[in-house]
């Protein structure tokens, strides 16, 4: 017996020594084949649009095609999934918005688990929400806005683009440190919000700002603040929520690359040496920037740590706001 648990050993100890060798060999040569990134949303958004711009770049980078893969539904969950239960090759990868990683988990049971299941490789880009408002409002400023809020003999509305939603849970944060109190619109999407905040049949929306920049440059929405620490290059006459009387306020959208859980170190962080070259060119990241959007390009520590960051900033939010999806 103590024979056989030590052959078992050395054949362990000889297992670990060749995948040692092998795994940066693999990492070396590596990709070989077509990518497939899932985008757990339909195509024509944002987070598409990011996803192939980066896929369009890795193709430039490696002469290997990388294809974008919507697989719509369960406010992303579903694209998630099947990353999650994919190979760990390095082959399957997916581009997240908060949604998946960071707020579901808070509202619902989900089919993976974002922890353990799926693998940070680089927060690709932030994009800052803007409040803006009808251009019938009252206010015209931050200040001016929650004023009214207070002082209203009706609760004032917010649209956002569903129960859950980034936008939704931004509009929380909002009341709960300016202390006010709205009443939640939901929505299908950020589109049909916007459309009824044109027509003032709502009184406030906080979105991400590549979705109404149009809107606010051709003065069919007012801006009144931007929720990032700093002013972003598309709006930069509009102030921040900390320089408009929120000090402390940040929140937005987010869109990054995982991968599935176990992917070898070594294509991970190929994946992120990539992905960060590419957002440092002027062609990438002035299409990113003219979106309203700030690409990062952080290591994969980096962007799990800010992955739990925000998954602890809005279970608290959700449950402070007492928000469920029944």
């Amino acid at each position: 017996m103590n024979k056989l648990k030590q052959a078992m050993c050395w054949q362990l100890a000889g297992l670990a020594i060749l995948f040692t060798f092998i795994t940066p060999a693999i990492a070396q040569k590596y990709p070989v084949r077509p990518i497939r990134v899932v985008v757990g949303f339909i195509a024509g958004g944002t987070i598409d649009a990011t996803a192939r711009l980066v896929a369009q770049t890795l193709h430039e980078t490696w002469g290997q095609t990388v294809v974008v893969d919507n697989r719509p539904g369960v406010g992303g969950n579903l694209g998630a999934a099947i990353v999650a239960k994919a190979n760990a090759d390095g082959y399957t990868l997916l581009m997240t918005s908060p949604g998946p990683v960071a707020i579901n988990p808070s509202l619902m049971k989900l089919p993976y688990n974002p922890r353990t299941e799926l693998a940070p490789i680089t927060l690709v880009a932030f994009g800052p929400n803007v409040l803006v408002v009808p251009m019938s409002s009252a206010a015209t400023s931050l200040k001016e806005f929650i004023a009214l809020a207070r002082g209203s003999s009706k609760r004032l509305s917010y649209g956002s683009s569903g129960l859950g939603s980034t936008p939704h849970l931004s509009t929380e944060l909002l009341k709960m440190m300016a202390n006010v109190d709205m009443v939640h619109v939901p929505y299908k999407g950020s589109n049909q919000a916007a459309i009824d905040l044109i027509a003032a049949r709502i009184d406030l929306m906080i979105v991400s700002a590549p979705t109404v920049l149009g809107h606010i440059r051709a003065q069919r929405l007012r801006a009144l603040g931007v929720t990032s620490l700093e002013r972003i290059s598309v709006l930069s006459d509009v102030p921040t929520f900390n320089e408009a009387g929120v000090p402390g306020y940040e929140a937005g959208a987010w869109w990054g690359m995982m991968a599935p859980g176990g992917t070898p170190a070594e294509l991970i962080h190929k994946l992120q040496q990539a992905i960060a070259a590419s957002l440092k060119t002027a062609e990438v990241s002035s299409r990113i920037l003219a979106s309203g959007a700030i690409p990062v390009g952080n290591n994969p520590r980096a962007f799990g740590e800010y992955i739990e960051k925000e998954t602890s900033k809005w279970a608290a939010v959700i449950k402070r706001a007492r928000i469920t999806l029944e």
